[in-house]
């Protein structure tokens, strides 16, 4: 039966990675998405393909959406920073939106 969904095309493996990695996006950060996509059994070649393009904006999105106004003290950005971490987002993006904003 499975072999006969792959084979008119309504069964994919990458359908389903593309699919579960831009719902995932919402919300969470590329390595997050690959984590999550390697713990359900994708292969490590469209692993690969998960995209980063854009994970700035997200996780811009991501911290207006949860904290109204910017952070004011040092306190605010490292908790701001140890929520985009636990969402999977890569340091770069972490240090340009919360721990240096005036470069983002």
């Amino acid at each position: 039966m499975l072999r006969e969904l792959e084979s008119r095309k309504q069964l994919s493996n990458q359908r389903f990675a593309e699919t579960r990695a831009n719902w995932m996006a919402r919300k969470y950060g590329a390595a997050r998405i690959r984590e999550d996509l390697k713990q359900k059994g994708v292969e490590a070649e469209l692993l690969a393909r998960v995209s980063i393009e854009g994970e700035l904006e997200r996780a811009r999105a991501i911290l207006q959406r949860k904290y109204r106004e910017a952070a004011t003290s040092r306190e605010e950005r490292a908790k701001r920073a140890r929520f985009l971490q636990s969402r999977g987002f890569s340091g770069d993006v972490i240090r340009r939106l919360v721990l240096r904003p005036e470069e983002a």
